[in-house]
């Protein structure tokens, strides 16, 4: 049972580093075909959508006038187009306007926002002040400046010294008297 746990966390990956560089490169090669593929048939659409749209002219054999009233018809054709085009640009240019409120307003309704990732930087504490305080005023770290200063002899007069064997304490504080002892001082040191 062992053995078959140990032979499952070992196993190799199926594919070979060469085998998946191979495959890597046969797609990049059938999608680069296909694209290729995809261009031409936008090509002749297109052709074949200007085709219909705008017939090649037949100006020869025209007199003057019958030029005048092609270009007339031309010149028509081509507004017609400009007004559609405008309108068409409008109505893109007011959905990507909606668009963005609308994302803006998902964002809201949300609560989250995007937040950059940041980078950890290392900055002295001097550094810190200077950017804060500005390159005018000199900066001092000099922490221990402001404390208190306080005196060793203060602390250890403070404490009284028990020379007195521990273990009579011990003996005298032990069972219920003991306790009692303990209770009775801590109620008169409150009051």
């Amino acid at each position: 049972m062992f053995a078959l746990i140990t032979l499952c966390l070992q196993r190799k990956p199926k594919i070979s580093a060469s085998r998946k560089l191979m495959l890597k490169s046969l797609m990049v090669a059938k999608a680069k075909e296909e694209l290729e593929l995809e261009m031409i048939v936008k090509e002749e659409e297109k052709q074949k959508y200007l085709a219909e749209r705008a017939p090649p002219l037949n100006m020869n054999g025209l007199s003057l006038a019958q030029l005048q009233a092609l270009c007339r018809e031309l010149h028509a054709k081509i507004d017609v187009v400009d007004e559609e085009r405008y309108d068409i640009e409008a109505k893109v240019m007011l959905n990507t306007r909606e668009i963005k409120d609308l994302n803006i307003k998902v964002l809201d309704l949300r609560g989250k926002f995007k937040r950059p990732n940041l980078r950890r930087v290392r900055v002295s504490a001097d550094a810190i002040l200077r950017s804060l305080l500005g390159s005018k005023h000199k900066v001092s770290m000099d922490l221990r400046a402001n404390l208190k200063s306080v005196k060793k002899e203060d602390t250890e007069k403070k404490r009284p010294v028990e020379d007195s064997d521990w273990r009579k304490n011990v003996e005298a504080m032990s069972g219920m008297e003991g306790r009692k002892k303990m209770f009775d001082a801590a109620k008169g040191s409150a009051q």
